[in-house]
């Protein structure tokens, strides 16, 4: 542990990839001094205002709408637990620990951007849970998004003041129980603390933050498998053409036109306009009318892949810059800023820039499902696959079956994440006697984002499949630079599917080799010379 390289949380810079290092364990975590120095101002400044006497929602008074009632200095310990105990009403399966451990850290970051009036000590306990390797039990369900993610940051706030539960060491034990045997003392929670601690977007913030991180590896590999496409149909290289992508520039387009023409480059698959017009010449010596054999345009999930792929690039890229600015960003109520003598009240607990960005997600990785489902169908189709075996079946038709069955998994996810990629972030429901009147449902669009990413990651893994197996009927020799490294690299790990095993087995495989691991991570090392 002592190795693990550390991130310094200041409330400005945490990263999406911070997120996820510092959930899954890679990274621990450090506090800034100067952001200390900021949150010991706030504190001083807030306990200056208890001390004449001053209202301040959440710190002398109740909650939500019943913050007309005023409470005594002996009872502020009472109310922080009384919150949180209150407010651990989530159910449904639990939140992942290493996810469940990134919100503690996206907590921690917006507290220590010094808005947030509490104590040093309550930011170095949460950065001891953090190292220490203890994570919060948080049940999936409850939060609306509105004064952020109440339900399940009071179920993390349960771990802080030594209640519920919490994993350690891959197990689920009484906080209680756990910290009595690591010697650890749980908070107590004093004037604010409790609502700082919940009243925030941390959970959908680290949901959102593996969400993206898995859907960044889709979009790599949907430019793996759509070099592949146009390798194995001896595609013409116009689709990728760097003036086609030119005159209309969106970005995400661009980028991926460049990075599949990239990869296939110096292959001897793809037909080349020039040959193709030749070709053409060859074959007819005149007449004004004519039919062809040779296509002079392949399918749309073939050609269109850059135009496809370039909103998913964007709304990734979106989605990336407003998860880091909220991750960035004191999401709490009432915000202290000392330096100005103000308290104020407002809403940078609501979630809804989340809910937009998360529905764009789910969305946008719906389109990349649908390609990819769409040239599955093509390779297996033995109408659509130009003379592949159908179902691409390597033994005798009928008494094997090839890929007929596993089809099933692409079409069934695929349908699901239609369905799925409805927005989340237009379901307010009013709660708390209308004083959450407009609520985001941010948590539910990022645990949907999840689910869709998830199902996607089923359908790219049966098509790097259904491609191998394609690759060792035809073309796989004289496959183009990038291409050929990355089928080596896989082929190594396939073997051609003859129905002599069970098929999940196979699918299980390569999904943990391309997604849980650093394979796709940079495309550009296929492409070097």
């Amino acid at each position: 542990m002592g190795d693990t390289p550390s991130v310094i949380l200041s409330g400005n810079d945490l990263s999406v990839e911070d997120i996820v290092a510092i959930g899954i364990g890679d990274k621990r975590v450090e506090l800034d001094q100067a952001a200390l120095e900021r949150c010991k101002a706030s504190r001083q400044f807030l306990e200056e205002e208890i001390q004449v006497q001053r209202i301040i929602y959440g710190v002398n008074t109740s909650f939500g709408p019943m913050c007309n009632k005023i409470i005594s200095d002996k009872e502020i310990e009472t109310l922080q637990i009384n919150l949180i105990r209150s407010h651990a009403a989530g159910l449904g399966d639990p939140i992942k620990p290493y996810i469940a451990r990134a919100i503690l850290a996206v907590r921690l970051n917006t507290l220590v951007k010094g808005y947030s009036g509490v104590r040093i000590e309550l930011l170095t306990f949460i950065r001891d849970l953090i190292n220490i390797g203890v994570c919060p039990y948080i049940p999936e369900c409850g939060s609306v998004g509105a004064s952020g993610d109440l339900i399940h940051l009071s179920h993390m706030g349960l771990a802080i003041i030594g209640e519920g539960d919490v994993y350690y060491q891959g197990k689920l034990q009484k906080a209680s129980t756990l910290y009595a045997s690591l010697g650890i003392t749980p908070m107590t929670l004093s004037y604010k603390e409790g609502i700082a601690i919940i009243n925030g977007t941390a959970a959908m913030t680290a949901l959102a933050a593996f969400a993206l991180f898995g859907a960044k590896k889709l979009l790599r590999l949907a430019s793996v498998t759509g070099a592949f496409a146009i390798e194995l149909f001896g595609g013409i290289d116009d689709a990728f053409d760097e003036d086609l992508h030119g005159v209309k520039p969106h970005p995400g387009q661009v980028a991926i036109a460049d990075t599949i023409r990239s990869l296939y480059q110096g292959s001897g698959n793809i037909t080349l306009r020039k040959d193709m017009h030749e070709k053409i010449r060859n074959q007819h010596n005149g007449g004004p009318v004519f039919e062809t054999s040779i296509n002079v345009q392949d399918v749309y999930s073939i050609r269109c892949t850059p135009q496809v792929l370039a909103p998913v690039s964007e709304a990734l890229d979106y989605a990336v810059k407003t998860i880091e600015t909220e991750a960035n960003s004191s999401n709490d109520n009432p915000i202290i800023i000392p330096d100005k003598k103000k308290i104020i009240h407002g809403g940078n607990f609501h979630g809804q820039s989340i809910a937009y960005a998360m529905d764009m997600v789910s969305m946008a990785i719906t389109t990349l499902c649908n390609l990819s489902e769409r040239r599955i169908n093509k390779l297996l189709d033995k109408n659509l696959n130009e003379g592949l075996p159908e179902f691409l079946i390597p033994g005798t038709l009928g008494l094997t079956m090839g890929f007929m069955g596993a089809q099933y998994l692409a079409t069934s996810t695929t349908a699901e994440n239609r369905n799925l990629s409805a927005p989340m972030g237009v379901n307010s429901i009013s709660s708390n006697q209308s004083n959450q009147d407009v609520v985001s449902m941010g948590t539910v669009a990022a645990r949907k984002a999840l689910k869709v990413i998830t199902n996607t990651k089923h359908v790219l893994t049966l098509e790097i499949l259904t491609d191998l197996q394609a690759l060792s009927f035809r073309n796989a020799e004289t496959l183009g630079r990038g291409t050929k490294k990355i089928y080596t690299l896989l082929n190594k790990e396939f073997s051609v599917y003859d129905n002599s095993r069970i098929f999940h087995e196979d699918l299980v495989r390569f999904r943990k080799l391309l997604f849980s691991s650093q394979l796709f991570d940079d495309l550009s090392i296929y492409t070097e010379s």
